[in-house]
């Protein structure tokens, strides 16, 4: 997609044996690239959330084990390595999903052929990263125009924290079906939720949507029920980090509000994701997804521009009041209308997920 009208993708190898990314830690205010050179830096970049979204995570620990396998390639340095990324942030099963790829292809290899291998499978997942997205967009693009020529006017979307670019190499997967009806000459709008505690809608989604030029509104994560049950809402799309074998979806907290108010409005809510996103390990949503709790200070203390110019840390809360911070949270197959996957819309069951794959 594009900054200032220059295409940029979220992570890219350097001629000279890096990757730079996008430090997502910064926007809006301030587009800042970092270069990573070593494992350490890919899995710091991973837990700081300098890169995240399910999707890029994974990308961007495949390429922390072929910026290891550059130093180090022995037997125990591969496993340490792969061990030491999968950990780095729970929830996103795209994060060992990528890893144990990276597992697979280097294991059986020579050490002195790793670090060549691994760095040409690192770019062959983040070139099918950009294609399937591009394919969630253009399945998620039939059900928007759907909507517009039932309506005939502009079809507001609502999305819940950022499954856009951002959260992939490009195109993204919530949003990706914007871009592409946008393209396609579809009037459009988006509400965009703020997305406490890190603001990822505010910060990141209405970023890219003004850059990329797209109708939106930020609102606060407790305004889209009253949205919808004033029919000023037409579909819902987020992205995931986990869908078990059933259906349930793992997705930003707040997520499971969202698609509680959909339902009883009767709004569509739909689900943006790679196949890779699916666990079939897990069958129960709720109790088998392991949730990462993140630190209490995400919530106690917020960082903003000020009238200065400069960007500042202030507390909201009162000093010696505890926060809990619970990054995700489920939503049951009964409330999600359907998959939107490279592979086409499927519904969130078994039966259909187990045809989505064997297709």
């Amino acid at each position: 997609m594009k900054i200032n009208n220059i295409p940029y993708r979220t992570i890219w190898p350097t001629a000279d044996g890096a990757v730079e990314i996008i430090d997502q830690t910064r926007l809006p205010h301030e587009f800042v690239t970092v270069r990573l050179e070593s494992m350490r830096d890919a899995e710091f970049a991973i837990r700081s959330m300098q890169v995240r979204g399910a999707p890029l995570i994974g990308v961007a620990a495949a390429y922390g084990v072929a910026l290891s396998m550059k130093h180090h390639a022995t037997d125990a340095a591969l496993k340490a390595t792969c061990d030491m990324l999968a950990k780095a942030r729970p929830t996103a099963v795209n994060l060992s999903w990528a890893v144990e790829r990276m597992r697979a292809l280097l294991l059986p290899l020579q050490a002195c052929e790793r670090a060549d291998a691994a760095w040409l499978e690192a770019g062959r997942i983040a070139e099918q990263d950009v294609k399937i997205n591009q394919a969630i967009g253009r399945h998620g693009r039939e059900h928007i125009q759907v909507i517009h020529l039932e309506k005939g006017d502009t079809v507001n979307i609502l999305t819940h924290c950022n499954a856009g670019w951002l959260a992939t190499v490009d195109w993204g997967t919530a949003l990706a079906p914007v871009y592409t009806a946008f393209e396609a000459g579809i009037p459009l709008h988006v509400w965009v939720d703020e997305t406490r505690p890190r603001n990822q809608g505010a910060s990141l989604t209405a970023w890219e949507l003004a850059q990329h030029g797209i109708p939106h509104t930020v609102i606060v994560d407790n305004a889209g029920g009253h949205l919808m049950q004033h029919g000023l809402v037409d579909m819902v799309i987020v992205g995931c980090d986990r869908v078990t074998a059933h259906g349930d979806v793992c997705n930003k907290i707040g997520t499971y509000l969202k698609a509680l108010a959909a339902f009883d409005n009767g709004v569509p809510f739909y689900v943006a994701m790679p196949i890779s996103t699916l666990d079939l390990t897990l069958l129960d949503g709720v109790l088998e997804i392991p949730i990462e709790e993140r630190e209490q200070e995400e919530v106690t203390h917020v960082s903003g521009l000020c009238d200065d110019g400069q960007v500042r840390r202030v507390r909201l809360t009162p000093e010696g009041s505890k926060a809990a911070n619970y990054g995700f949270d489920v939503t049951p197959a009964r409330l999600v209308t359907g998959l939107i996957t490279e592979r086409g819309v499927v519904a969130a069951n078994t039966a259909a997920i187990l045809a989505a794959l064997a297709d």
